[in-house]
């Protein structure tokens, strides 16, 4: 199993980050907490588990974003239920990217929900695709940056408790690794309320 991760273990996490940034819902943050957690022993390495995840972060949101803005459209207009909806709900949206676009592209990337749609929702808007790419690109750096050495830091911490203070230890660790991220879920919601 070393053998699979260390020598597939970051293709796989290009893979599985790239897909969900481009709007399919697979576990990309996940697979950056693994791969973090799997650097932190020795089997991959940090800095390139961060530059992995966060070009195809990027490169996935790109996708997302050319499928929002050629066909997103014209799948919204497609049937009268859609459009009607579309009626509705385009004006705002067009509204809110043009006030709002860089700022929910770049906290979106935080928010498991809303990453996988917020590039469709920025090219169906036809948001600009210069400040597009230069907020997901600030969104896709921070988010591999922040997720990946958190939980490099963690894995480290857990092997470091349990090496010394057995398995209560590493359960303290864990709790305090479970409130800590719950501590990033609150602020990232109480920013995107802000929004």
């Amino acid at each position: 199993m070393t053998h699979f991760i260390q020598h597939y273990g970051v293709a796989f996490l290009f893979l599985v980050v790239a897909l969900e940034s481009s709007g399919i819902p697979v576990p990309g943050e996940t697979a950056l907490i693994a791969a973090g957690i799997l650097a932190s022993r020795g089997d991959l390495n940090i800095v390139e588990v961060i530059v992995i995840a966060a070009v195809a972060a990027i490169l996935g949101d790109n996708i997302a974003y050319w499928i929002g803005r050629t066909v997103g459209r014209k799948l919204l207009y497609r049937w009268q239920w859609t459009r009607r909806l579309g009626e509705r709900v385009m004006p705002p949206a067009e509204r809110f990217f043009a006030r709002h676009g860089g700022k929910t592209v770049f906290l979106a990337r935080f928010v498991a929900g809303i990453r996988v749609t917020a590039a469709w929702m920025a090219g169906i808007t036809r948001m600009h695709w210069w400040t597009f790419a230069l907020w997901n690109a600030a969104g896709g750096i921070c988010w591999a940056v922040a997720i990946g050495l958190t939980a490099y830091y963690a894995g480290h911490a857990a092997a470091d408790a349990i090496n010394q203070y057995g398995l209560w230890g590493a359960g303290a660790v864990v709790v305090l690794a479970v409130l800590l991220l719950g501590g990033l879920h609150l602020w990232k919601r109480r920013m995107l309320e802000r929004t």
